[in-house]
């Protein structure tokens, strides 16, 4: 038996991820993190306990075995360790790069108690990688069933809810506003954080398991949910269509030219080429002095975008400090060293344009921290006579964004009072048969709880349809209740009929 583990028995160094250097990445934009090589990966897998609790896996949206996964690793077993994963997540390379697994799995990490935690998102991106460079995936049997289902929107949420109803048996054909699928994944992330070809070979996984995607198909222009369940003929539909309407802050000047959303800037670079103009037919200016207002993840890829196409200054502005700044720390600190100058405290007033009509200076003021406001981080207020300006030819919002209103305007969905979609608990909508998930009903999360948002409604949807669902029959035994002759007590006198 081997010898049990402990806080002072494994490696007590977090293993370091390869990077590119600052001042040769800031020029391409090639991933920044190379991964774990093989040697990397089983030192890390050491350092896990594998604790009876498993604190990991309570907070991980989408319940990865995590533990499991990571024995397999030091066992050697990279196939066995991307089984585990894909038992409940078919993204294991989106997962491990974009989550931000320092307040999820890693936060609860028993070993991070003492120690910095095991890396968990790192080993997830290891064998999800390793999936990819090896062909790997796990196609199960499917029986066919009668049902037909539409996914609206290709992104976390529903891939995932695409990929649990495709292995219900049903024909689940996904619409994607967008010329290629992958919502968020595609236009909001930069290549040097999440490759494209990444999400490519994740969504192919997606389409073997017979999943159709139907491109540049706006759903409530051209259809309406409504229509989709009558005319068309599906029998449930999943919307997944995220937040993608970008916020402004009202102030003067945001008509000027050079003023954009983070969200045009990201999906014109991303996910039309414009970075590669002119080889791709997309317009961008690049701006010399770009200010971008916001600090979260996508404020940090507007900045860093800004960069690599050729940005002689780039400015955060943000009226907090970095402590309550949402973006991961690796993405601040990457900022950081890539040459982002941050003004923190800093909140803007007004846009000022030259003769053209186009943004020349942000005229801004100084914060300071007060009491705590209703999100529990203390309100920035301003000082007084703190005013300074800011010279800039591009200044780009990154300060959250809205649900799109498309969806609501044309279809009988009941909306909350922020404009997302009302669901209950398991994703229903006030129209039977229509489910939502993911951004679109809670505003702007993380990939891995939008995947999670998926697969519950999923379930809800399979329960829906009356299809059986081997998850709840096998997956979540009663041990107080005793098994006829191994079968699950759900599973007993099972037969399968259609009513006509």
């Amino acid at each position: 038996m081997a010898k049990k583990k402990t806080i002072r028995s494994i490696p007590q160094a977090r293993t370091p991820m390869p990077e590119q250097a600052p001042e040769v990445r800031v020029r391409n934009f090639d991933e920044v993190a190379c991964g774990y090589r093989a040697e990397d990966a089983a030192v890390e897998a050491e350092r896990c306990l594998d604790c009876a609790d498993q604190p990991c896996v309570r907070g991980c949206p989408v319940g990865i075995d995590i533990p499991g996964f990571i024995r397999k690793i030091a066992a050697k077993n990279l196939h066995g360790a991307y089984d585990v994963i894909t038992d409940t997540n078919l993204l294991p390379s989106v997962c491990g790069r974009v989550c931000p697994q320092e307040s999820q799995c890693e936060g609860l990490c028993t070993v991070g108690e003492t120690l910095e935690p095991v890396a968990i998102g790192r080993l997830e991106r290891y064998v999800g990688d390793m999936a990819i460079a090896q062909g790997w995936a796990n196609v199960p049997y499917i029986e066919p069933q009668r049902h037909k289902i539409a996914i609206v929107g290709s992104g976390p949420a529903g891939m995932a809810c695409a990929a649990d109803m495709a292995k219900a048996g049903c024909a689940v054909t996904v619409y994607e506003a967008f010329h290629e699928p992958g919502g968020v994944l595609k236009y909001g992330i930069p290549d040097f954080r999440l490759p494209n070809t990444v999400v490519d070979v994740e969504i192919d996984k997606l389409r073997q398991l017979g999943i159709a995607f139907e491109c540049n198909t706006l759903v409530g222009r051209l259809f309406t949910l409504e229509q989709m369940l009558t005319k068309m003929g599906y029998d449930a539909v999943f919307v997944g269509t995220g937040a993608g309407y970008p916020s402004f802050m009202g102030i003067a000047g945001e008509s000027l030219g050079g003023v954009l959303s983070a969200n045009e800037l990201l999906t014109r670079c991303n996910l039309m080429k414009a970075r590669d103009f002119p080889a791709f037919d997309t317009p961008l200016q690049p701006g010399k002095r770009v200010a971008v207002i916001g600090a979260g993840n996508t404020a940090m890829d507007a900045m860093r975008v800004s960069l690599r196409l050729g940005a002689e200054k780039v400015y955060c502005i943000y009226r907090r400090t970095a402590h309550e700044a949402p973006a991961r720390a690796e993405e601040i600190h990457h900022a950081q060293q890539e040459g982002v100058e941050f003004h923190w405290l800093t909140s803007p007033l007004e846009l000022r344009g030259d003769a053209a009509n186009n943004v020349c200076a942000m005229r801004c003021e100084k914060m300071e921290l007060g009491e705590p406001d209703a999100s529990g981080r203390r309100r920035p207020v301003p000082v007084a006579d703190s005013a300074f300006e800011i010279e800039t030819d591009m200044v780009v919002f990154a300060i959250g964004t809205n649900a799109n209103p498309i969806i609501g305007q044309t279809s009988g969905l009941a909306l909350d009072k922020r404009g997302y979609i009302a669901t209950d608990e398991n994703g229903a909508t006030s129209i039977a048969g229509v489910y939502a998930g993911g951004d679109i009903v809670t505003g702007a999360a993380t990939v891995i709880k939008a995947m999670g948002a998926g697969r519950k409604a999923a379930r809800a949807m399979k329960a829906y349809l009356a299809l059986r669902d081997t998850e709840r029959v096998y997956r979540q035994p009663d041990p107080a209740i005793e098994r006829p002759f191994g079968i699950a007590p759900d599973e007993a006198g099972y037969a399968r009929i259609h009513l006509a």
